[in-house]
């Protein structure tokens, strides 16, 4: 990888892809730490020193936001809006056939989906901008602070639409900033972006495990915990590359005096294939039970369960009911993003078979069968990692944005190893040298 980085700094136009690139980066992470305008940012730094880095229920937010939403910067929503806008119309492409139809027309059909896409961010960015003003003014993002509820003094509507227009233009600011290093930089933006995010809360997740430990002044967790990174690094870099290749050959066809087809390929069938979709719909669905009890205020009988079960990430009931949606949530988005008639169809168009299997139904039930087959490890495999930091909650006394774990080691994991073959597949194109020399 290093090397990868070495020979595109020597190459000129991908070393000015690279810089620009990084003051994208730099842009981003000075966006995050500017103040929206009604805030009273000393109060903001109160809270952040007592709550201990500990992010609560908006802790997933918060880690997309790279730190961001809890000091409530211009940058505070960071790429969450997006990502939720995109895997609602990923869905909707299914039940949508407007939507399916744009997807089967190629480069334009998905313009316009990306069209959609940014509407649909501004429209997430505007209502979780409404959220999260209502829930700073209320004093529920900092629950226990003295000064929570002054964090935002005015109750004016005027402070109120100037605060959710500001958050909503940072938002489209960053979708911007991503899609320029899509078209100008490396590639994959939004991801970059995300990495990003997520990479700049590491040194301080780290140094609070320094802090808090208790062996030789903290010392012996701290590299107890790099040296699990990097056996959780290693783990996620195996398990996202394994794939089980479904061998395909193609028949011969005489068109004219000549013959085509005749070649042989593989449908690769990845052991991860919802990546990382499945955890952030867990984490997501796990909060609305507590921020409905929350913002309810009710002492009923209900609420006092929900708050006792579902608020502390090292409960049991939290813990099976984590892992069990991750496993329904990893077979729901692959029966929706894979589907075996189409690639059965497309098979029998072109005269391709599976050896050993009839065309048709026969191809498109054993698809089904092995993708069922690998769905499972694969999806045990999201729930055990993302059980990671609630293991370091007890053992380490660290937050609930433990670095090596969860969503941000399969974020971090699977953008690194995407932005290496983006720039190797780069390199190979302007150093190829061919039979002519």
């Amino acid at each position: 990888m290093l090397t990868a980085f070495a020979r595109a700094f020597k190459t000129p136009d991908l070393r000015k892809k690279l810089l620009f690139t990084l003051g994208i980066v730099v842009l981003y992470r000075i966006g995050a730490h500017v103040p929206i305008p009604g805030v009273n940012y000393a109060n903001v730094v109160t809270c952040m020193k007592q709550a201990g880095g500990n992010s609560g229920l908006f802790a997933l937010v918060n880690m997309f936001s790279g730190g961001a939403l809890l000091q409530i910067t211009i940058f505070a929503l960071g790429i969450m809006p997006y990502i939720t806008a995109s895997i609602i119309l990923q869905l909707l492409t299914v039940v949508i056939p407007r939507l399916e139809a744009l997807k089967k027309e190629g480069q334009t059909g998905q313009a316009k989906i990306t069209q959609y896409t940014r509407y649909l961010t501004v429209a997430l960015a505007i209502l979780q901008g409404t959220g999260l003003v209502a829930t700073a003014r209320s004093g529920a993002l900092f629950n226990g602070c003295p000064v929570a509820s002054e964090i935002v003094p005015s109750d004016s509507i005027f402070t109120t639409i100037t605060m959710v227009i500001t958050m909503t233009a940072g938002t489209a600011v960053v979708m911007w900033l991503g899609e320029l290093v899509t078209d100008r930089g490396i590639g994959n933006g939004m991801s970059i972006l995300m990495f990003i995010s997520i990479a700049a809360g590491f040194p301080g997740a780290l140094w609070q495990i320094k802090t808090t430990g208790k062996l030789a002044d903290g010392w012996i967790e701290f590299f107890a915990v790099i040296a699990v990174g990097l056996a959780m690094v290693a783990l996620v870099v195996f398990v996202e590359q394994a794939q089980r290749r479904i061998p395909v050959q193609y028949a011969k066809r005489m068109i004219g005096r000549r013959s085509y087809g005749g070649t042989s390929t593989y449908i690769p069938l990845k052991v991860n294939q919802a990546g990382v979709i499945p955890v952030i719909f867990a984490s997501s669905l796990l909060y609305i039970p507590a921020l409905i009890a929350q913002f309810s205020g009710s002492d009923a009988e209900w609420a006092r369960w929900i708050s006792t079960n579902f608020t502390k990430g090292n409960h049991p009931v939290y813990i099976v009911t984590y892992f069990l949606l991750i496993v329904f949530f990893a077979f729901f988005y692959v029966a929706i993003s894979f589907n075996p008639e189409e690639v059965a169809d497309n098979m029998k168009k072109y005269g391709g078979f599976i050896p050993g299997i009839r065309a048709g139904r026969p191809t498109a039930e054993y698809l089904s069968y092995v993708l069922n087959r690998i769905t499972w490890p694969g999806s045990l495999y999201l729930g055990l990692i993302a059980l990671v930091p609630t293991v370091a909650l007890v053992l380490f006394n660290a937050n609930q944005n433990f670095p090596f774990g969860g969503t941000s080691i399969l974020i971090i994991v699977g953008v690194g190893l995407e932005t290496v073959k983006q720039i190797e597949s780069q390199l190979q194109q302007r150093n190829y040298e061919g039979f002519l020399r």
